[in-house]
C-alpha cells in the first residue's frame, strides 16, 4: 500500500507540474515487511529503479546504518549498495551541533574526494541549514586514515601484491573504478602507505607509515 501510494503521487505530480525534482522516502525500510527478506527487498529496489527512469527523477531513501558499523541494513542495504548511484553518511561532527555528510560511494567518482559538508539547526530558519565544507586538510585526513585502514586489512592478508592484483583489491573494497582505485595506489605511495618491494620491483609491501 505505501509503495502504491508513492508511485499514484509520483504519477499525479509527474502531470501536475511537469516534471519531479526529487522523491525523498524517509524510511525505505517500511516499504517492506522484512529488511532481510532477499526477495522483496530485490523487487522494491528493481521498483524504484524502475520508476526513477519513467519519470527522470532522482529517488534518495533513507536507511539506517547497523548498530556500530558501516553496513547497511539487511538485504535491503546490500541491494541498495549495489543499485545506488551514491550513498551519502550523516554523522555527528565533532561540534556537537552540527552534522557533517560523508560521500561512501560515488558511482562514476572518488568518495574520499568529496568535500565533507556541513549542516546544522538553525532556528530562525526552523530547519537545517548548510554551514559550507570542512577544511581541504580535513577531507585528507580522511582519506588517509581510510586508505590506511584499507591497505592494513589487504597486507593482513598478504606480505605482498601485485598493482593489478591491489587495484582490484580495491575496487572491490571500496567498491570504485579501476581509474579511482589507480588513483588511490598513487595517492598511498605519496604518502609512503604503500611502497615497492626492494627484493621485488613488481610487487608493493606495506610502508613505513603503517610501521609507525
Amino acid at each position: 500500500e505505501r509503495l502504491n501510494a508513492i508511485v499514484q503521487s509520483m504519477d499525479k505530480f509527474y502531470y501536475q507540474y511537469g516534471g519531479i525534482q526529487l522523491v525523498v522516502i524517509d524510511g525505505i525500510a517500511d516499504l517492506v515487511k522484512s529488511a532481510n527478506d532477499e526477495a522483496e527487498s530485490v523487487a522494491v529496489i528493481d521498483e524504484l529503479y524502475r520508476l526513477a527512469g519513467i519519470y527522470n527523477t532522482c529517488i534518495l531513501c533513507v536507511l539506517h546504518f547497523v548498530p556500530n558499523g558501516l553496513k547497511l541494513r539487511g538485504h535491503l542495504g546490500s541491494e541498495l549498495q549495489r543499485k545506488a548511484a551514491t550513498i551519502l553518511s550523516i554523522e555527528k561532527d565533532e561540534e556537537p551541533t552540527q552534522s557533517v555528510v560523508k560521500a561512501l560511494k560515488v558511482r562514476d567518482g572518488s568518495p574520499l574526494d568529496v568535500p565533507l559538508m556541513l549542516f546544522a539547526w538553525d532556528k530562525e530558519a526552523g530547519m537545517h541549514v548548510y554551514k559550507g565544507e570542512k577544511p581541504r586538510e580535513e577531507k585528507e585526513k580522511r582519506k588517509e586514515r581510510e586508505l590506511v585502514n584499507v591497505a592494513r586489512d589487504i597486507f593482513g592478508r598478504q606480505t605482498r601484491i601485485t598493482y593489478i592484483d591491489l587495484c582490484e583489491q580495491l575496487q572491490q573494497v571500496l567498491d570504485i573504478k579501476e581509474r579511482t582505485a589507480k588513483s588511490y595506489i598513487r595517492f598511498m605511495r605519496e604518502r609512503d602507505i604503500i611502497t615497492k618491494d626492494t627484493a621485488n620491483q613488481s610487487c608493493f609491501v606495506i610502508g613505513s607509515y603503517n610501521l609507525q
